[in-house]
């Protein structure tokens, strides 16, 4: 017959505050390394609070911006039931997807700093062509105009209408522009860098968005350079930082350039980094935002875990016939996150590895691996007959109190092992389907 028990940190029997004392002296704030997003953190009495204590993670995705709502829907889906070789298989779909996904980079500036002429010489096209960005003296661009570039394939390049002299109107400016739809910010400034400008960069960094500072006039400055080049080229940086940083805006990414020379100056390091940020705008961001829902997903899945666990239809569920063999307890975490030996040699065909490449990477494969890596828990272990198990079960009305509290707190530690692991797994497959 199966033996029920009740969580013992949903109800324990009151114990002595003096064995209360010696128990919690081994701090289990620091013998529990906390599950992810620390949903995980024993209270320093027998008096355990009941799961509600566990933080909810709340939404899955704050922003999405290189994929699609429907792709958000795909690992969501895929994570209802979390059968871990449907979630590796909706996050290949979807890192594919980001793969060749658009980059969007916006270029803005105050009117008259050379936006238009910008884009024609980072397209490495003359003016004259068909299809290049009008420029002129005055303010030509009236609303934002998309442009491609021969070298960022799947990049699009908006040019965006010039800034205006009113700084009251650069909130109604962001809004006319649509600011939240892109990927990338490129600040063209030429003779000064106006108040307006760093008002903007600020809001840029502000809403966590990428941003470069671009100088597009250096021949003119260098024509009518009184100082040295490399004093010149100092000089620039350094007023736009200070403008920078006297609002908070630290380390900005500057390149002094000419127009008129889109193989001179900063233009060939300016396309390189180009080409690096958009390579990490498609795959890390994807891989950041799905690392950090699938880790709140886990905290809520190890939430719903733990509020079974001693109930008789958790045994049932996962065919554990002894509620206190910790194997059999871990073996049902295994089941349940998907890293049992079947789920992960679906995951490891679906990624063309060897399933010890994922094995390897786990720190509780089976007990035996888990007890010699953490010795409170082997020593705790209430399975074993062990010294503290001897010395509690001679204290009068504290046996019981005692092992039942040792046994959720083992129970804890594996779920915080098994869930960590899954986390780690996740990540690897994030990783392997980026390459």
């Amino acid at each position: 017959m199966l033996r029920s028990r009740r969580n013992p940190f949903i109800q324990t029997k009151s114990v002595s505050l003096e064995l209360t004392q010696e128990i919690i002296s081994l701090e289990p704030g620091r013998l529990v390394s906390p599950l992810i997003s620390n949903i995980m953190q024993p209270s320093p009495s027998l008096h355990t609070p009941s799961p509600t204590s566990f933080t909810s993670a709340g939404p899955h995705h704050e922003d999405w911006n290189i994929l699609s709502m429907s792709d958000v829907r795909n690992t969501e889906k895929a994570s209802e039931e979390w059968k871990l070789p449907e979630i590796v298989s909706a996050v290949k779909e979807t890192m594919k997807t980001a793969s060749s996904a658009s980059v969007r980079i916006a270029v803005t500036g105050d009117s008259g700093n050379g936006m238009s002429s910008f884009i024609n010489a980072l397209r490495r096209i003359g003016q004259e062509e068909e299809d290049s960005a009008p420029t002129g003296v005055v303010r030509t661009t009236q609303k934002p105009t998309l442009y491609h570039s021969s070298d960022m394939p799947n990049v699009e390049l908006w040019d965006l209408p010039g800034t205006g002299a009113a700084t009251q109107s650069l909130e109604t400016y962001l809004e006319e522009i649509q600011f939240s739809k892109y990927d990338l910010f490129i600040i063209i400034a030429s003779e000064q860098f106006s108040m307006n400008l760093v008002k903007l960069a600020k809001i840029i960094q502000g809403q966590g968005k990428r941003f470069y500072v671009v100088w597009t006039k250096l021949d003119r400055d260098l024509s009518t350079q009184v100082v040295s080049k490399e004093q010149l080229l100092q000089d620039i940086q350094e007023n736009i930082r200070v403008a920078l940083q006297n609002e908070g805006v630290y380390e900005p990414i500057i390149f002094l350039v000419s127009n008129f020379d889109p193989f001179l100056h900063g233009f060939p390091e300016l396309r390189k980094s180009l080409c690096r940020e958009v390579s990490d705008i498609r795959y890390h961001e994807p891989q950041q935002n799905l690392s950090d829902t699938y880790g709140k997903i886990i905290n809520d899945k190890a939430i719903t875990f733990w509020r079974q666990t001693g109930s008789e239809s958790f045994q049932d569920s996962f065919g554990i016939q002894n509620a206190d063999d910790l194997e059999e307890f871990l073996n049902a975490c295994h089941s349940f996150f998907g890293l049992d030996d079947e789920s992960l040699q679906e995951v490891a065909q679906s990624m063309g590895k060897p399933m010890e490449e994922y094995k390897a990477i786990m720190k509780s494969q089976d007990l035996h691996t888990v007890l010699s890596g953490d010795w409170v828990l082997s020593w705790t272990n209430c399975n074993t007959d062990t010294c503290l198990y001897s010395v509690l079960n001679r204290i009068p009305f504290v046996g019981y109190a005692s092992f039942s509290y040792l046994r959720g707190w083992n129970q804890w530690r594996l779920l915080d092992k098994v869930a960590k692991d899954t986390n780690t797994i996740l990540k690897k497959v994030l990783t392997d389907a980026a390459i």
